[in-house]
């Protein structure tokens, strides 16, 4: 396999210009969308800490630490933006500046992580449609979502494609058991193009899609808190390496 056109070993300090360290950062303000992280030894640590805020209350009660490969947003108040995640009075609350500091239309994505084990806590990463050219350009790749709880001497994750808005593509999500704890390192990867997804772990696929999306799109990489503050903070995942091509 060729050389990646962009690597991340998250050793420090963050690589700015690759990742925003901010999560959907139009749709709320920086002090609810701001990520928490820190660079032990190994890669990055995602946190969600005790006092952090909800990224926004309507959505609340929800926490994340998120970085993500640029920004796309509209003027303040329009609902033009990267991810519309909901219908309902959702507006640009910070004007965002376009950036796309890695939006390929078609490649491949490695990515190894450690999950957390938080019951609470979800561990995410997505491909999502920048919708700079086409507020319809919003359908997503789930690389994997791995739910805290359901880590275990083997792990339930769910992996896929969401459409979304758009109409083109259709939601094609489904649960996929990893035969290992996926709190220790292990690596996903994504091929997509030509109207074919391939989604493997360690290896090994575990979702081969007749469809993909053919625009623009950010990787998000996520940690989130999913109810109400309880049990041990900081809650914490790890980000080992990230290698991307663009074709």
């Amino acid at each position: 396999m060729q050389q990646p056109d962009i690597e991340d070993d998250f050793s420090g300090p963050l690589r700015a210009d690759l990742w925003v360290d901010h999560y959907l950062p139009h749709w709320t303000t920086p002090e609810r969308s701001a990520a928490r992280y820190s660079f032990p030894a190994g890669g990055m640590q995602l946190r969600i800490d005790l006092e952090q805020l909800n990224w926004r209350d309507e959505d609340a009660p929800l926490r994340v630490s998120n970085l993500q490969t640029g920004t796309f947003a509209g003027d303040l108040g329009t609902r033009v933006g990267t991810h519309r995640h909901r219908e309902d009075g959702l507006v640009v609350r910070s004007p965002t500046p376009t950036r796309l500091l890695w939006a390929p239309t078609a490649g491949r994505v490695e990515l190894t992580v450690s999950a957390s084990v938080d019951p609470q806590c979800m561990l995410a990463a997505w491909l999502v449609g920048t919708e700079h050219l086409d507020a319809a350009q919003s359908g997503e790749v789930c690389i994997f979502e791995i739910d805290g709880h359901a880590v275990g001497a083997s792990t339930l994750a769910r992996s896929g494609i969401k459409a979304h808005t758009d109409a083109a593509i259709e939601t094609d999500m489904a649960d996929v058991r990893l035969p290992f704890d996926a709190s220790r390192p292990h690596t996903w990867s994504v091929d997509w193009g030509d109207n074919r997804t391939v989604i493997c772990c360690e290896d090994v696929v575990v979702r081969d899609i007749p469809q993909a999306p053919n625009y623009p799109m950010f990787l998000m990489v996520d940690l989130f808190e999913i109810g109400q503050p309880s049990g041990a903070y900081p809650k914490t995942a790890m980000l080992h390496n990230f290698r991307g091509w663009t074709r």
